[in-house]
């Protein structure tokens, strides 16, 4: 058999954990006899790992590019308001700045031009105008020549909302080489962060097809790949769980307590994140006067680094015990925040050890069904409610649409906190930790231990 040489493109750090810390290239090597080669931007050395690595030389986008991708984003999500006739496609824009004197110059092209073309027709012009544009840089000709050279049988973009990859993926299918796009996160397709064009599509689930075809309609059900999130595939390698009195030793945990995991959102997400973990640090007080020995580990979303949690992580050091995520921070933006294989390792052993976890929408409801814990969502507005967020809008996006009834456990105010905890601590969550696999079950394809399995039969079938 020939060996097949296949790029895997990863234009920025969030597919590290997808592809490069899991058994992903481990489990091609049992597929296909191949030459793995990560077209590397991101700031991690993928060579001291073992694996064959090229570097991608263009670090930017041009100013229009950006310009134009933005254009694009607004145009389709007025597209689909439209079509879908709801304004929850409103929700997912960014606001336009107007700080200083270029990132104005930039909202008000990006405002033209989305006025110009604000149609399906005008779409696919803004969509061609991006691909004429790519094919005229520097970073397109080079991306070119080093696949006229390479000559794989695959290039395979692990992100599909960076512009940075559309050069390099252009120039594969201009050289006839077949292109693939995985689609990171379950929440991407509704917000329009499609921004590169491939020849196939992976998806996590059958779902996310329908809402591939469903949004794309220029894409073809024979061009979608059904096969499920390797971000998952840690939580079923249960010989990385260490020794409870070992992590509990490690990370100054209490051995006589239960500890219940408050598990972090960004900043935009969750303004309030501090005050529902104030919230829930006095519910864990009134049940431990009733006898109970109860604690909470804090873990806070790894792109986060505000100190808005410090105050309180301080004045409350006999409940809560933060355990920081094992991110490299290289730059300031949240995609130059890179995963460690380590981190996987500590969120697993972090979910061994609570019986529960407590957030605001989080996708890591999925990585508690997964060990078959309950998970419970923040679901009331704080005191100081802001005037431009709140939790209604949060529960509103099209994600949580797909959610079967009474998959998590509501918390609908501070005072019912104590309460609901208490009750998930006994057995009558069981129905509810049904329900969240059934949810799981429906956005990642199962047995989700196999995505990458599935992910390199689909890349063989291609190949």
């Amino acid at each position: 058999m020939s060996t097949k040489k296949i790029f895997i493109l990863l234009p920025d750090g969030v597919g590290l954990r997808n592809f490069a810390f899991t058994d992903f290239y481990t489990k091609g090597k049992d597929i296909m006899t191949l030459d793995l080669i990560f077209w590397n931007n991101t700031p991690f050395n993928l060579s001291k790992m073992g694996y064959g690595e090229i570097k991608l030389q263009q670090k930017r986008t041009s100013l229009f590019l950006e310009v134009l991708k933005n254009a694009r984003n607004g145009i389709e999500l007025n597209c689909n308001i439209r079509k879908a006739k709801d304004n929850v496609y409103d929700s997912y824009r960014f606001p336009y700045s107007y700080v200083t004197v270029k990132s104005s110059l930039k909202s008000y092209i990006v405002r033209f031009l989305i006025q110009l073309f604000d149609s399906e027709k005008g779409l696919k012009t803004v969509r061609n105008l991006i691909k004429k544009t790519e094919r005229k840089t520097s970073f397109y000709s080079e991306s070119y020549e080093l696949l006229k050279i390479q000559k794989p049988a695959l290039v395979f973009c692990t992100n599909q909302r960076i512009s940075l990859a559309i050069a390099p993926l252009l120039a594969a299918q201009d050289l006839k080489i077949p292109t693939a796009t995985f689609i990171f996160s379950w929440d991407n397709l509704p917000k329009g962060t499609m921004v590169v064009e491939t020849d196939y599509y992976f998806v996590w689930s059958f779902h996310m097809k329908k809402e591939l075809l469903y949004y794309y309609p220029y894409i073809k059900e024979n061009q979608i790949v059904i096969t499920g999130t390797p971000q998952f595939e840690n939580h079923f390698q249960l010989n990385n769980i260490i020794d409870r009195e070992v992590f509990f030793n490690q990370n100054g945990l209490d051995i006589q307590k239960k500890y219940i995991c408050y598990s972090g959102d960004d900043v935009t997400t969750s303004p309030y994140d501090p005050d529902y973990l104030l919230d829930l640090i006095q519910a864990i007080r009134n049940l431990n006067k009733k006898g109970n020995q109860l604690g909470i580990i804090f873990r806070r979303c790894p792109v986060d680094f505000s100190t808005r949690f410090n105050t309180i992580l301080q004045e409350n050091k006999d409940i809560v015990v933060a355990i920081e995520p094992r991110w490299d921070k290289i730059g300031e933006g949240w995609n130059t925040i890179l995963p460690t294989k380590e981190d996987s390792i500590l969120q697993l052993n972090i979910i061994a050890y609570t019986e529960l976890v407590v957030n605001l929408g989080s996708s890591m409801v999925f990585d508690y069904a997964a060990h078959k814990k309950p998970c419970a969502f923040m679901n009331y507005n704080p005191d100081k409610l802001s005037y431009n967020w709140s939790v209604e809008k949060i529960y509103n996006f099209i994600h949580f649409r797909s959610m079967p009834n009474d998959a998590v456990v509501w918390l609908n105010s501070p005072d019912e906190i104590a309460d609901k905890i208490e009750m998930m601590l006994s057995k009558e969550t069981q129905k509810v930790i049904e329900n969240a696999q059934e949810w799981f079950g429906k956005i990642n394809q199962h047995p989700a231990q196999e995505a990458s399995k599935r992910i390199w039969e689909g890349i063989a079938k291609i190949c």
